[in-house]
């Protein structure tokens, strides 16, 4: 009896260590994030990292998407009253399409206002994995000065975006 005790003991603690580690806050964008390309909606490669310094001294929130993901699609009236609450905010859309076709149609459909990239091989490849990206749709926040102030907010915490953001134009993060 006290060997499953032990067993079952130590499996939780494996259990919370990597739960924890995967639902860490981060502040800063992983190496591997920052040197991957993703595909502009001319279908020309540019990097991550050189899409965050054109936006550099802005806040900005980038949402992890999909034309197929009905979570997603219920979420873009959210997101368009953030753009008109935080209009100074930059937003950049990153889709996990596998076509760019059905990528560039839903921008269209949904008049999605922002920056628009697609990655090359979606949520299971190199910058899905380096941001941890395990459920869409999912916004980062990034403040001002490039730090990562909300790492992981997926459709149902608009509030919590929102908060984030009225903080951020504030100073008060």
């Amino acid at each position: 009896m006290k060997k499953i005790k032990n067993t079952i003991a130590l499996l939780l603690v494996f259990v919370t260590l990597s739960c924890s580690k995967s639902n860490a806050q981060k502040t800063t964008f992983p190496k591997e994030a920052l040197a991957e390309t993703v595909l502009n909606t001319s279908e020309k490669e540019i990097a991550f990292k050189k899409i965050l310094s054109q936006h550099k001294g802005k806040n900005i929130v980038i949402e992890m998407w999909a034309s197929w993901c009905g979570d997603c699609l219920k979420a873009m009236p959210k997101m368009k009253e953030l753009q008109v609450a935080h209009p100074e905010t930059s937003y950049i859309y990153i889709s996990m399409d596998d076509s760019a076709e059905k990528w560039k149609r839903a921008i269209d459909k949904h008049q999605l206002k922002g920056e628009h990239f697609m990655a090359k091989d979606q949520m299971k490849g190199i910058i899905g994995k380096a941001l941890d990206l395990d459920w869409i749709p999912r916004c980062i926040i990034v403040d001002k000065t490039g730090k990562i102030v909300l790492y992981r907010a997926v459709e149902t915490d608009f509030d919590k975006i929102d908060s984030t953001l009225s903080q951020l134009e504030q100073n008060t993060i």
